[in-house]
C-alpha cells in the first residue's frame, strides 16, 4: 500500500510517500481532518505558519495518537517559515513558536515557504532575497543541528534560488515543495532537484479542482475506475514525486490515499502532453 511506503531523504530520514495537505483549513476543522487522516493510515501531515492552523494540527495529532495507540515517531509533520520572514532572528523565533503551537519536542521538517514575499513572487525583477534566504537557512541549519528539526527544506524555490542556497549552505535542502500537477510539470526544475538529491513534493496535485473540468483527464480516471484526484496523485507518484492531496471530508481523505493502481505508459504520455492547466 502507498500509505505504507516511504522515500528516503538525502539525510537518511524516511518520509511517507503521501501527505495530507491542510492549506485553507481552519484550526477546528483541521484537528478533525488530521485525526481522520491518521486513523485512515496517513503518516504525513503538511502545515505552515501562514495557514494559521498549526495548533489545530497539534490537537488532531494528539487525539489520533491517543485513539490509535500509534507512536508520535511514526508520524511525519512538516511546517513552514512564512515567505515574508527574511532575517535570522525572526526565523529563530518562528521555529520555536511552531514547536510551541504544535506542542512538539521536535518538528520532522521545516521549510522556507517561498524565496520572496508573496507580494513579490510574480515579479520578474527586483530583489531576489538571496542574502536574506541564507540568513533564514542559517536559522534552520542551527535548529536541525540541535535536533529541533529532523529535516529542512524549501518551497517554491526556482533553480536560481536553489543555486544561491547551495552555494552558501552547510546542509543541502531535503525537499523543494512546488506546484506540480497534470498540465503543469516544470521538468527542468524537477530534473535539477533530482540531480542535487532534493526530493520534490507536489502541492495542489489536483490543481485546486481544475482537473475535474478537463474531459481528457476525466476519461482516463474513469478508465481506471478512480476519481480525478486519485489519478492526479498517482500521476505525481509515478513521476517520483510526493503528492499532498487536501480534503476535510473523511470519505475523500480515505479515497485520496487509495492509490494502489498503475497508470500505463501510454496514458502517462497522454497526461504529460497536457499543458497550461
Amino acid at each position: 500500500m502507498v500509505l505504507e511506503e516511504f522515500y528516503k531523504l538525502n539525510n537518511g530520514q524516511r518520509i511517507p510517500k503521501i501527505a495530507l495537505g491542510t492549506w485553507q483549513t481552519p484550526n477546528d476543522v483541521v484537528a478533525t481532518a488530521v485525526a481522520a487522516a491518521i486513523e485512515a493510515g496517513y503518516r504525513h501531515i503538511d502545515t505552515a505558519i501562514a495557514y494559521e492552523n498549526e495548533a489545530g494540527v497539534g490537537v488532531g495529532l494528539k487525539a489520533a495518537l491517543k485513539s490509535t495507540g500509534i507512536h508520535r515517531e511514526s508520524i511525519f509533520v512538516t511546517t513552514k517559515i512564512p515567505a515574508e520572514v527574511k532575517n535570522y532572528d525572526d526565523a529563530v523565533r518562528c521555529i520555536q513558536e511552531s514547536m510551541d503551537r504544535l506542542d512538539a519536542f521536535h518538528i520532522d521538517m521545516m521549510l522556507i515557504h517561498a524565496p520572496r514575499p508573496w507580494s513579490e513572487m510574480d515579479s520578474t525583477s527586483g530583489n531576489r532575497y538571496y542574502k536574506e534566504n541564507l540568513e533564514v537557512w542559517k536559522a534552520l541549519e542551527e535548529a536541525y543541528e540541535a535536533g529541533k528539526l529532523r529535516a529542512i527544506g524549501v518551497s517554491n524555490f526556482e533553480i536560481s534560488d536553489l543555486n544561491n542556497l547551495l552555494a552558501g549552505a552547510r546542509v543541502v535542502p531535503a525537499v523543494n515543495q512546488i506546484r506540480v500537477h497534470i498540465g503543469h510539470v516544470p521538468k527542468d526544475l524537477i530534473d535539477f532537484c533530482e540531480q542535487c538529491g532534493i526530493l520534490v513534493e507536489a502541492y495542489s496535485p489536483n490543481a485546486t479542482g481544475r482537473l475535474l473540468k478537463v474531459p481528457k483527464i476525466c476519461a482516463i480516471a474513469e478508465k481506471y475506475h478512480v476519481s480525478v484526484p486519485q489519478l492526479a496523485s498517482r500521476f505525481v507518484l509515478q513521476l517520483g514525486l510526493l503528492p499532498l492531496p487536501k480534503s476535510v471530508h473523511d470519505d475523500r481523505i480515505r479515497q485520496n490515499a487509495q492509490l494502489d493502481f498503475e497508470i500505463n505508459s501510454n496514458d502517462m504520455a497522454k497526461l504529460l502532453k497536457l499543458d497550461g492547466l
